[in-house]
């Protein structure tokens, strides 16, 4: 299932997830070289988020693969800012478009419902607490993370706590099968959440590189826990309240 569109209005032009969008198309650009150039390998040895390093557990010098004959090596420095700058970065074009395309549904509503500074606040601590939740997972690790895929789940658990029965308008794919449904954003956000939360059981332990599941897990249920003290029931009541005429 992949999401199309909400049927959820804003008050407010979503400034912010706008300017999220751009950061991180600019940086997949500008500073990845748009995976084309060696700007993608060096950006990865140099700026995502490596457990192990982090902390420290994994042997300087250790090698991890970026690209065919490419590896980088864990240095005794890490980058302390790796966990904000990984947010940033991306593996590829279809990571990068699939989680702007899902900030670009969910995030204008989640904006809305907080007012900008308070989200933009609010997605970098889902963003860090996600790369938390994955270092605590693997803390051996030397697999470089990237990705706003923690942060974006953050937006994915406030909006799942805001806006329960919101229909999200669905592609859905079944073999050579393609059609679109309508469900509620609970059904919806659930099913991705336990699909994150089981692939996040099954590796545990994995040497082999993949996704980051416990990123995901971590920001859900980090958006979910911090939407409450971020949320400007002003905006949500009024937001409420115009749903119901459209």
């Amino acid at each position: 299932m992949f999401p199309i569109r909400d049927e959820n209005p804003t008050l407010r032009p979503p400034v912010v997830t706008w300017g999220l969008i751009a950061a991180n198309l600019a940086v997949w650009v500008l500073v990845q070289g748009a995976g084309l150039t060696e700007a993608f390998p060096r950006s990865i040895c140099e700026k995502a988020l490596i457990p192990g390093e982090l902390l420290g557990l994994v042997r300087p010098g250790t090698t991890f693969p970026v690209g065919p004959g490419l590896a980088c090596e864990v240095t005794a420095e890490p980058n302390w800012a790796s966990p904000l700058l990984s947010m940033f970065m991306h593996g590829g074009w279809l990571h990068l478009l699939g989680n702007m395309w899902f900030l670009h549904v969910f995030g204008n509503n989640v904006e809305d419902s907080m007012g900008r500074g308070r989200y933009l606040l609010f997605y970098v601590l889902c963003g860090l607490l996600a790369a938390a939740a994955q270092v605590v997972a693997s803390p051996a690790s030397a697999i470089p993370m990237v990705g706003a895929s923690g942060a974006i789940g953050g937006v994915m658990g406030a909006y799942v706590v805001l806006y329960p029965r919101v229909r999200i308008h669905m592609l859905l794919v079944l073999l050579v099968f393609v059609t679109t449904i309508d469900v509620p954003a609970f059904f919806m956000l659930g099913y991705w959440f336990l699909l994150q939360l089981l692939s996040g059981f099954t590796s545990l332990g994995r040497v082999a590189g993949g996704t980051a599941f416990w990123a995901h897990v971590g920001g859900f249920v980090a958006g979910m826990l911090l939407v409450l003290p971020f949320r400007n029931r002003e905006y949500v009541a009024r937001h409420r309240a115009l749903a119901r005429y459209m």
